[in-house]
Formats: structure tokens, C-alpha cells, sequence
């Protein structure tokens, strides 16, 4: 009896044990979540075009997104869908950013859970994402939640109407500090940050950018204390680097170790493999949608996560597109059409050109320290349209400045549409409140190009959206050489390859968009002052509006605002026509010594012909060295001294 007894008891627990570790099996199956990311979407609703081994092939494209998506939930039981930012300003699309908001309208549609703010949210203005918000709210669609942590507003009595207007806004909307989000009985906190360089390139927004790892550690702690939440998603408009000095996310990781994933936009970096830093692990896939990322995660017995799987998913041509997005971009498109581009008479899939070869990619601009035939063509673009603008009353422009911070895309080989020439040159917005930024004119000394191409030559290697391409310039740089000091050469370039030297005091028109001009004034901050840079008008005043400088097409009978995007459009129809379609000239598939790269090494070239700063600090060195050596020679004799002294002490006590 008492053996049945035990025997009873013993079966009791083992059938315990084998409940509770089914049960915690069952537990650890459920505690599964896949992460379906997005972020530098760029209003890329419709596929764009690459070149893959010779040939053009399709890439992109909401609708084609929207797919891979339900699969992924079809698949998958527990899924969440993030954007993190910049998910507006790169197509023509941007038109109607104000009054239609197409971006947050079709994310919603599209089942995204959650979006933030990138810098180019802010473009047109606190005034323009004000707008931007309350059509979004008043369309009556479903709408993702915007999280942000660390942009605020001053003080009530500081603030201006724009800003009162875009705080509304923002309460309106129901844009919160962060999101609640539960799948599978899993609570997920999901937050969002602005990075410190994307504040940096928010320059028009009268918002405070608070600090991203003091708002990011706040935010933490309350979802982790307060909310009680098994896991804490960052959708950081930050981004990554090579250098862990400037890898924002990477400082993020370490310095709020709490957060558990990370998905990071803004350096539309494409990361294979993600960067797992302690126990946060950060995943990035590139930009405008050429792939939806994929992150599966379990989570350990301690709560924390584990990555189990991670996939860029390629979005091309061979993934059927979703019915549904694909009528709501066309729907849009013909908006854009009767809202924006009749007032230019041009149609959105108009054929302006057609090239017989394929320029850079759009992810290499500006990485290669080297002159760019794309860069050229935008740059003499400028330059063609500002005479057919100016007809008769035309002055001559000098140089002609594109950087590579606003070309936005590139061409392939093949048609190049409207739709494209926009994509390629498609930020900003001008004084008449249109898309696109507008030319500038404004006026620089010989001296000053000279420093022109010296921002180029050293400040772009810090910061390589500011790497120039220019017409009406050519110049010689020596990378090796002391910073500030590179330039080795610099003459102005007629249109018909002839050099010039430039006179020092002589003023000059030069023409670039309305951006550039005014970052031209902040080159002496960047150069730590030792570069000047003063825009000036043609009676050499100092330009304290620039907006006042803006190109009209008097030509056009409309005195309409000369955009970069149109300038370039306007040049690709003025080529020559080949079998009825203007052709891409041969010249602009390669360089024409506009930028000559000297990789010298040896000593005498490095050291030639230095300028006053170099001289400055090549003195400042030396001075250095002979402290140095003094201070070397003197311990040497007091050694030699002292040692003298001790021999003779000794020789005395003998």
C-alpha cells in the first residue's frame, strides 16, 4: 500500500514537472516577435529604376512592400511594422506633402504601427508639417502613431505662431513620447528619437532637439518602471558609421543599454548583418524601400531578447504588387499632376531624355572624393536655365554650385522621365511655397572660390554631403596635404575647357540653389573661421535675405521661380534629339578636370607653396620643437651637472 502510495506520488510529480516544462515550452514559443522595418522611405510610393550586371531592372515601390508585408503576417504570428523617419521629401509625391499627406495616409493604409520624425519631415517648415499633420488627421484614415522623445518647444511666450500652430498640430495628431503596442501578449514600448546630426540638418525648423541619449535614457525608464513592458523599440533617426565616433546609434546602444532593438535611419545605411551591441541589437536596410527589413527575436529567460533571424528582403520586380497601394499611388499621382506639375507643362512620366549609359547610383554620391559627371550635369543645368530665364537681360554666371547633400537620385541607362529629373534634385521649397528649392544669384570674390574649392577639398572629408561639383571651375587638390591647405590650383574654366586665373578682389555671380547659399555663410564656423565665405549682392553688400535673390523665368512670361529639379529638366530637353528624343551627350560619361585629385605623398609636395594657415601652424610646430628641444638640452646638462657634482662628493671622501 504504501509503495502504491509513493508510486502515486512520484507520478503526481514527474506528470507536473512534464506539464510545467511543456507549459514553459508553450511560454517560450509564444514569447516570439518579428520586427518588419522600413525607414528613409523618401515618398518612394512607385518603383525606381538600378542597374544590375548591365541591365535595368525595378526596385522599390509601396505596393510591391505591401505584399511582402502580408506575407510576413501570413507567415509569422506575431509582427509589428516601424518606420524610422524621413518617410516624406525625395519625389514628386513631396507636392502634396502639405495638403493631402499622402506618406502618413498610405503607411496607414499599408498597417504600419509606428513612425518618427527625420529631418526631412521639417522641410517645408514648421509651418508646412503643421499643415501636413492636420490634413493627415482630417482625411479620416487610419494613421501610424508618431513617437518622438526629444523634440520639445521653448517656453509659451517664446514661441512663434508657426510653432504654436505645429504644437496643435502635433496634440492633434496624437503624437506622443511613445506607444503602447501588444502582440501575443507580448507589450512592446516603441519611442522615437531625432539624431544630432539630423537636427543638424533641419535647419528651418524652429523646434528644440533635446539631447538624444539624457531623452532616450528618460524614456527608457519610464517604459521599462512605469509601463511595465516586455521589450523597448527605438526607431532612431540617427543612423550608423564606419567610425564609432560619429555611429550615433552605436553611442545610443551602449550609453541606454536598456533599449533592446534599435532601428536606425537617417545614414541610409544597409546593414546585412546588424550591429549587436551588448544586448541591444540595431538593424538598418537601406533606403526608398529597395528592401523591408526583417528582424525575428526570442526572448531568454532574464526578459531580454535574442536575435534568432534577420533578412534584408529585396523588393523588386519579380514581387507582385498589392491592388489596393498601387490605386492609392495612382491616385495621388494624379493629384500631384493637376496640383503642381500642370503649372510647369510638364506631365510626370513625360520622356525629357535618353542616355546611352548609366550614371553613379544615388547611395555613392559624395562617398568618392572625386569629381562626378551627374554632379556636372546638374551644375551646368543651372547655368542653361538661368540664360533662358534671363533671355536678353542674361549675365553671365561664373560658377554654377551643386552639392552633394541635395542630389537625391540618379539615371540609368535608358528613358529619364520627369518623375526622375525631380527625384534627382528634389528638396527644399521655395517664397512662393512650391516644392523644390530655387536658384540663387549671388556674387564671390576671386579669394573666396579659391576657399570655395578649399570647403570641398577639407571640410567634405568631415562632412560629405558638402562635397562640391562645379561648372565654371577647375581646381587641383593634394588630400595629403594639412587640412585647410589642399588646394593646389584653382583657375576658372570657360565652356569650352579654356583656363583663367581669377583676380583676388574681383567679384563674380555665381548660381546655386537656395540651401547651399545660405549653409555658404556658416563655411566659417565649419573651418573653425579660418575659411571666409560672404555671399554678396552684385553691388558686393553682404546678403542678409536670400530669398530676395531668387531667379524668376522672366522668359516664361510667369516670372515662376527657377527650381533646381526644373533646371535640370529644361537642360535635358535642350540636347540634341535622336530619333526624336533628346540624347544625353557622350561628354557627360566622364570627367573634364573639374576636380583634379594629386595624391601626392612625397614631403615636397606636401609641404609646397603653403598658405598663411599652414604657415601658422607649420611655425606653431616648429616653435613647439624647439620648445622641445630646449627643454631636452637643458635636463641634459642638469643630468650631466648632477652627475659631475656626485663624482666629485666621492673623490672628496676619498
Amino acid at each position: 500500500m504504501k509503495l502504491l502510495k509513493k508510486t502515486a506520488v512520484y507520478l503526481l510529480i514527474i506528470s507536473f514537472l512534464i506539464a510545467h516544462a511543456f507549459q514553459a515550452s508553450a511560454s517560450t514559443e509564444e514569447r516570439k516577435l518579428t520586427i518588419l522595418f522600413t525607414h528613409d522611405l523618401h515618398d518612394h510610393f512607385l518603383s525606381g529604376k538600378t542597374e544590375i550586371n548591365g541591365k535595368t531592372a525595378q526596385t522599390g515601390g509601396y505596393a510591391r512592400i505591401k505584399t511582402v508585408i502580408d506575407m510576413q503576417r501570413e507567415e509569422k504570428e506575431n509582427c509589428i511594422l516601424v518606420d524610422g523617419g524621413d518617410y516624406s521629401m525625395g519625389t514628386l509625391f513631396q507636392a502634396i506633402f502639405t495638403d493631402y499627406a499622402p506618406e502618413l495616409r498610405v503607411l496607414g493604409q499599408m498597417g504600419y504601427d509606428a513612425t518618427t520624425f527625420g529631418n526631412h519631415e521639417f522641410d517645408f517648415k514648421d509651418s508646412g508639417l503643421s499643415k501636413h499633420l492636420n490634413a493627415a488627421k482630417n482625411s479620416g484614415n487610419i494613421l501610424p502613431r508618431i513617437v518622438t522623445s526629444n523634440i520639445g518647444f521653448p517656453e509659451s511666450n517664446k514661441m512663434t505662431d508657426s510653432l504654436k500652430d505645429l504644437k496643435q498640430a502635433m496634440s492633434d495628431y496624437g503624437v506622443k513620447e511613445y506607444a503602447i503596442l501588444e502582440r501575443g501578449g507580448i507589450k512592446i514600448g516603441v519611442f522615437g528619437l531625432t539624431g544630432k546630426d539630423a537636427a543638424d540638418c533641419a535647419p528651418v525648423t524652429e523646434v528644440v532637439f533635446n539631447d538624444i541619449f539624457k531623452s532616450a535614457k528618460d524614456t527608457a525608464e519610464k517604459l521599462k518602471n512605469k509601463e511595465k513592458v516586455d521589450l523597448i523599440v527605438c526607431l532612431s533617426h540617427s543612423g550608423t558609421s564606419k567610425e564609432l565616433s560619429d555611429s550615433e546609434d552605436e553611442q545610443l546602444a551602449r550609453r541606454v543599454p536598456e533599449i533592446d532593438v534599435i532601428i536606425s535611419g537617417h545614414t541610409h545605411t544597409t546593414l546585412n548583418k546588424p550591429i549587436i551591441s551588448g544586448r541591444t541589437i540595431i538593424g538598418s536596410c537601406g533606403e526608398y524601400g529597395n528592401y523591408l527589413g526583417i528582424m525575428d527575436i526570442i526572448q531568454e529567460p532574464d526578459g531580454r531578447w535574442k536575435l534568432q533571424a534577420y533578412q534584408l528582403k529585396p523588393i523588386d520586380g519579380s514581387i507582385e504588387e498589392n491592388s489596393e497601394i498601387a490605386k492609392t499611388a495612382e491616385i495621388f499621382k494624379s493629384i500631384v499632376q493637376q496640383k503642381y506639375l500642370n503649372k510647369y507643362g510638364m506631365k510626370f512620366d513625360e520622356v525629357l531624355a535618353k542616355a546611352s549609359f548609366s550614371f553613379i547610383p544615388a547611395s555613392e554620391i559624395g562617398r568618392e572624393h572625386k569629381e562626378e559627371p551627374l554632379g556636372n550635369l546638374l551644375a551646368d543645368g543651372y547655368i542653361h536655365s538661368v540664360r533662358q530665364a534671363e533671355g536678353d537681360n542674361y549675365e553671365p554666371v561664373t560658377v554654377a554650385i551643386v552639392t552633394a547633400g541635395v542630389m537625391r537620385g540618379s539615371f540609368v541607362k535608358g528613358d529619364i522621365t520627369v518623375a526622375d529629373a525631380f527625384a534627382a534634385s528634389s528638396l527644399g521649397i521655395g517664397a512662393d511655397g512650391a516644392p523644390g528649392y530655387p536658384l540663387i544669384s549671388l556674387y564671390l570674390t576671386g579669394r573666396e572660390l579659391r576657399d570655395l574649392c578649399e570647403v570641398d577639398a577639407s571640410i567634405s572629408t568631415i562632412m560629405s554631403s558638402a562635397q562640391l561639383y562645379m561648372s565654371g571651375l577647375s581646381f587641383t587638390f593634394n588630400p595629403n596635404r594639412l587640412i585647410l591647405n589642399r588646394v593646389t590650383g584653382m583657375y576658372l574654366q570657360g565652356p569650352d575647357g579654356a583656363l583663367e586665373k581669377a583676380e583676388n578682389s574681383k567679384l563674380y555671380r555665381v548660381v546655386t540653389g537656395l540651401y547651399n547659399a545660405q549653409m555658404l555663410s556658416v563655411v566659417a564656423e565649419k573651418s573653425f573661421g579660418l575659411l571666409s565665405i560672404v555671399p554678396k549682392t552684385k553691388e558686393g553688400t553682404p546678403i542678409t535675405d536670400f530669398e530676395g535673390q531668387i531667379i524668376h523665368n522672366i522668359a516664361d512670361g510667369y516670372g515662376n521661380e527657377v527650381k533646381e529639379w526644373l533646371s535640370l529638366a529644361q537642360y535635358l530637353k535642350s540636347f540634341y534629339k535622336v530619333d526624336g528624343t533628346p540624347g544625353i551627350p557622350e561628354y557627360y560619361n566622364k570627367t573634364h578636370d573639374r576636380k583634379i585629385v594629386d595624391d601626392n605623398k612625397k614631403t615636397s609636395a606636401i609641404l609646397a607653396k603653403p598658405n598663411s594657415f599652414a604657415v601658422k601652424v607649420y611655425i606653431g610646430c616648429a616653435a613647439v620643437l624647439l620648445f622641445a628641444a630646449f627643454v631636452i638640452y637643458l635636463l641634459a646638462v642638469r643630468r650631466k651637472a648632477g652627475k659631475r657634482t656626485g663624482l666629485d662628493t666621492c673623490e672628496n671622501r676619498d
